[in-house]
């Protein structure tokens, strides 16, 4: 009688289908959950019911009741006798604890015996870090395993909350938004303004990249001569840009003692839309001063990404064959890489073997 929900796709899927598991994704910021109430997300394609209890405790679960399939975001919390706070249906009462659980069938009278607690919703293992709400998703749907890893910490978050945080949701799978992130080539097309960089202005770039956890980095080195922007921070600024599986990239900067993290978590809600989130921690004193422009800069930015997603789908939806060239798509290839050995890693069940290997790549841009 459990309610398994969707099955997620577990094997190899071609680029811009299916979705990697067992693994965390980005599903929200702390801030947007607020105590005692629920909201209803999107997450792979599955309705996810997001909420924090009256307590403070943030959990999640499948957004749909296996009754008659209300949408559990709906209802209410309620109190059972033991103190324990449940998820209340606003169809017909029924009632869940943040495990799955089904905890009472008002409709039910004394004298009829059924064992409620052999119903379920799919439960999602959460965990708040840094100002983020982090999602588990098994491959089973069934699972009720504890993750088997906690969810990423990055560098760099400092000087309170956020200085920045911005979203909008691409018309895209995420294969498509992740290798639109990190592509280093399109800047000079896509990305022209006169504070950033122009069509005219491209050098030849050569940068020196390594594995990280999950993922990999281009190392710490001087920003590019040509990547105005980085002028208000003053100093001599050193960068290091960092992808993890998933889809989470960050852009730590340090000047002096100064830092900057800039971070993108793209976050897959179906096979059509991803939504970015993009936010910005520093202890830099630029960001009192010219928050504004830096606000306005970054949204710029991530319109113009977006409004070039929707010309690509002019093409995609033929479904071409994609051409792939060295070095400029290598972080692309990689992704890709990343993503098989995940998949294989997880159900071979054995450790993650990072494909990646040192290298320094050359491009213009």
């Amino acid at each position: 009688m459990a309610d398994d929900g969707a099955k997620t796709a577990r094997t190899e899927a071609k680029f811009g289908q299916g979705f990697l598991t067992d693994i965390w994704y980005v599903a929200a910021l702390s801030g947007d959950l607020k105590r005692g109430r629920m909201a209803r997300y999107e997450l792979l394609g599955e309705p996810v019911l997001l909420g924090r209890s009256k307590r403070g405790e943030v959990f999640a679960l499948r957004d749909i009741c296996p009754h008659r399939a209300a949408p559990l975001s709906a209802g209410r919390f309620h109190r059972e006798a033991s103190g324990a706070e449940t998820v209340e249906c606003p169809y017909h009462g029924w009632r869940f604890g943040a495990d799955g659980g089904c905890a009472a069938i008002p409709s039910l009278v004394a004298d009829q015996a059924m064992d409620v607690s052999r119903i379920r919703v799919r439960r999602y293992p959460v965990a708040e870090s840094q100002g983020l709400v982090f999602v588990w998703v098994a491959s089973d749907p069934r699972s009720q395993a504890e993750p088997s890893e906690p969810p990423p910490v990055f560098p760099g978050v400092v000087g309170g909350g956020p200085k920045l945080v911005d979203r909008m949701e691409f018309a895209a799978h995420i294969d498509h938004a992740v290798v639109g992130l990190m592509d280093p080539a399109h800047g000079p097309y896509v990305h022209q303004q006169w504070w950033w960089r122009s069509k005219a202005s491209q050098h030849e770039k050569a940068k020196r990249f390594e594995p990280r956890e999950q993922g990999f980095a281009m190392v710490r080195h001087e920003p590019s001569k040509n990547s105005r922007a980085y002028a208000i921070l003053g100093g001599e600024p050193l960068t290091e840009i960092t992808f993890r599986i998933p889809g989470m990239r960050w852009e730590h900067v340090t000047v002096g003692k100064r830092q900057v993290l800039s971070l993108t978590c793209l976050t897959p809600l179906n096979e059509a839309a991803t939504r970015i989130t993009q936010i910005v921690w520093s202890d830099h004193p630029a960001f009192l001063l010219f928050r504004p422009f830096i606000k306005a800069g970054a949204r710029a930015f991530l319109r113009q990404d977006g409004d070039m997603v929707n010309l690509q789908n002019e093409g995609l939806k033929y479904d071409p064959a994609l051409l792939w060239i060295d070095d400029a798509d290598r972080q692309a290839k990689w992704y890709q890489q990343l993503k098989r050995e995940w998949a294989a890693s997880r159900r071979e069940g054995r450790a993650f073997a990072n494909p990646v290997e040192p290298v320094t790549l050359r491009w213009r841009s």
